[in-house]
């Protein structure tokens, strides 16, 4: 797939199941990552990859954030269910540093680059995903748990996979209207 082939036709599939990446093609999604726009080369994102057990943790972080704002049964039944719906779940987080030519919001989408890189990478090499947020990207007990700091951010939960479908439909957009050409 060449990459012009890649950017104009993904697609976010929800229904992912085994296997998940692994070996060369996870290190070149976690490589693809490490290259996106970073101003300053900050470094401005931490990553956490979750798989097996680790879908687990994952659920019983979600649970426990539920609890703790007196969610209602249903919701606290489902939480720890959430992650299982891929074989492996990465956890991307704008981890904020200060400096003085490289604003928050600059490097907040810094890290949103670096998370689309990855799907990019993944759906390149046969895999599918899609990216997730949520009320528990925002969720003070799930950043606490995640290791956020005050000005770091939970961009998503990346769920990555393999899938039997082989195109989801996608919104139909016109370029012009969004763009608008100044000459």
């Amino acid at each position: 797939m060449d990459a012009l082939d890649l950017l104009l036709n993904r697609s976010s599939q929800p229904r992912l199941t085994e296997p998940a990446p692994s070996g060369v093609v996870l290190e070149n999604i976690k490589q693809a990552a490490l290259r996106a726009p970073d101003h300053r080369c900050l470094t401005p994102w931490h990553f956490i990859v979750c798989e097996g057990e680790g879908l687990h943790k994952l659920g019983r972080i979600f649970e426990n954030a539920a609890i703790t704002k007196h969610a209602d049964q249903k919701t606290i039944e489902r939480a720890p269910q959430l992650p299982l719906r891929a074989p492996m779940v990465i956890i991307a987080i704008a981890k904020y540093k200060e400096d003085p030519k490289v604003p928050w919001v600059e490097q907040v989408a810094s890290a949103a680059c670096a998370m689309s890189n990855m799907q990019m990478a993944a759906i390149a090499q046969g895999f599918q995903g899609v990216w997730r947020t949520g009320s528990y990207a925002q969720d003070p007990e799930v950043k606490k748990a995640l290791g956020c700091f005050d000005h770091d951010e939970v961009l998503g939960f990346m769920y990555l996979g393999s899938t039997q479908l082989k195109t989801m439909p996608k919104p139909e957009r016109a370029s012009s209207d969004y763009f608008e050409h100044w000459s």
